[in-house]
């Protein structure tokens, strides 16, 4: 219900960027060439050739505003925030359209061996009116759907337990889309007369008909506990010969730990609990930008770096250059991890395996150096390629740290539903080494239940702007 009304709304804001968009396209050519607000020195090209760029930016456009999150209900978002996600999303727009520039290029004429050339005046002019008209034309929307929205749809809930309480106050955060809950339901005597959520109780079950009729309720939401499947048999034959909409809230919430949805097992509904977005298309683009990261940084690397880390590694005490350590990953397969060894050859011979800390005395004096500004982790680059790690995703652990806090911590091993990462939205946050276990994986488990290609960008973003030395240990 309110994915669909979401979904209508995106719609007509990507109606409007590509409109917004395609007049920019326009103004822009007017101003560079018709009204020259910058002079030119040549002849004024064919408006034809440059309308030839169009296609590319009415497909391209809508794409880079897609992962930017434009399309995306955000109530936390303010009109500033959604300007300056514009202009970020427009800025990368533009640079994409000079790469397709640079790889669409026309002969001048017919038979030229000359290439034809676009004016980088008109590139700068088109995304800043494109910005302007984009940010115009999206507060001219959300002016127009609020004014005309759809008439208010009432809706009733059948039980004011947590079950209720919880549906309730998701559909009161959109009363913007046009829902409101007038009444609960509930044969609690001791509830009826007092207010839940800031919603009345209206009565017991066995008035509902009375209470649709009397309250012009459109919806009828059933929220009550797995044992009281007798009353919603009788709710709903009581409500089978109304004109109203019902809609069935399962009492699983206790169980889903990820993002539950509903499967069509041929014409049977399944509600999977521990459903997860990086699935299908999403892990294709996740892993096709790992390859491009971790290739780029192989490459990168080899010629000069690795060798030169190589050479002060085994100076200092002669020992192996790589350090191998089994940790756990996707659906709890282990591998071996890749890194830069830091500390004495068999340091963990007499301990066994134990958590890091700060100023470890096992480690060596130029492994302290790569601890602190974690150029250890860099081969794991190649964990990444080989398909064992990606870029961004959850720390992965040792077992047999693994074993123990499966028993503690409630959840854990929903964190091995994804890839592990060399870095993460745990580790941004602060929370990675001798940290709190139960902070980490409620990070953990938001960047699973959340990702998004936007969340990984902004992760990597998020490490490369506080530094690598803040993110050691």
């Amino acid at each position: 219900m309110i994915r669909q009304r979401h979904q209508t709304i995106a719609s007509f804001y990507l109606l409007g960027d590509v409109l917004a968009t395609a007049a920019a396209f326009l103004a822009a050519w007017a101003l560079r060439f018709e009204f020259q607000i910058v002079p030119v020195t040549k002849d004024v090209p064919a408006f034809g050739r440059y309308l030839e760029l169009l296609p590319f930016v009415v497909v391209l456009w809508p794409v880079v505003f897609y992962f930017h999150g434009l399309y995306q209900n955000r109530r936390d978002r303010s009109r500033i925030d959604e300007a300056m996600t514009a202009g970020m999303a427009v800025a990368l727009g533009s640079v994409l359209l000079s790469v397709v520039i640079a790889w669409y290029r026309p002969p001048a004429a017919p038979g030229s061996p000359e290439y034809f050339t676009y004016s980088r005046w008109f590139l700068v002019l088109f995304a800043g009116v494109d910005l302007v008209f984009v940010v115009i034309t999206r507060n001219a929307l959300r002016f127009l759907l609020r004014r005309f929205r759809p008439s208010t749809q009432k809706i009733l809930v059948v039980g004011a337990g947590r079950l209720g309480r919880e549906v309730t106050h998701k559909i009161n955060a959109h009363r913007d889309l046009g829902f409101e809950v007038v009444g609960f339901i509930d044969d609690d005597e001791a509830l009826v007369g007092t207010e839940v959520e800031g919603v009345p109780v209206l009565g017991p079950s066995d008035q509902v008909v009375e209470l649709i009729t009397q309250h012009e309720v459109a919806q009828l939401y059933i929220a009550l506990p797995l044992e009281a499947h007798k009353k919603m048999m009788q709710i709903l034959e009581a409500v089978s010969k109304e004109i109203v909409e019902v809609k069935l809230v399962p009492d699983i919430l206790q169980f889903a730990a990820l993002s539950a949805s509903v499967e069509d097992v041929d014409g049977t509904p399944v509600i999977n609990l521990s459903q997860v977005p990086l699935q299908g298309w999403n892990s294709l683009i996740k892993r096709v930008m790992d390859i491009a990261i971790a290739g780029t940084v192989i490459l990168l690397l080899v010629p000069w770096f690795l060798p030169l880390v190589a050479l002060i590694i085994w100076l200092e005490d002669k020992g192996p250059i790589f350090y191998r350590q089994e940790r756990m990953g996707l659906d709890g397969k282990s591998f071996h991890m890749l890194k830069f060894r830091s500390m004495r050859v068999n340091a963990e011979a007499s301990t066994g395996p134990v958590w890091a800390i700060r100023d470890d005395p096992r480690r060596t004096r130029f492994g302290s150096f790569l601890r602190r500004t974690s150029l250890d982790e860099l081969p794991q680059a190649w964990n990444v390629l080989m398909g064992e790690m990606s870029i961004v995703g959850p720390r992965p652990e040792r077992p047999a740290f693994v074993h123990e806090f499966k028993h503690k911590i409630p959840q854990y091993m929903h964190r091995h539903r994804v890839k592990a990462g060399i870095t993460g939205w745990a580790q941004v946050n602060g929370w990675r080494g001798n940290t709190s276990i139960g902070k980490r994986i409620q990070y953990d488990l938001y960047y699973i239940e959340n990702w998004s290609l936007r969340l990984d960008l902004k992760i990597l973003w998020m490490t490369l702007r506080q530094g690598l030395v803040y993110n050691a240990y």
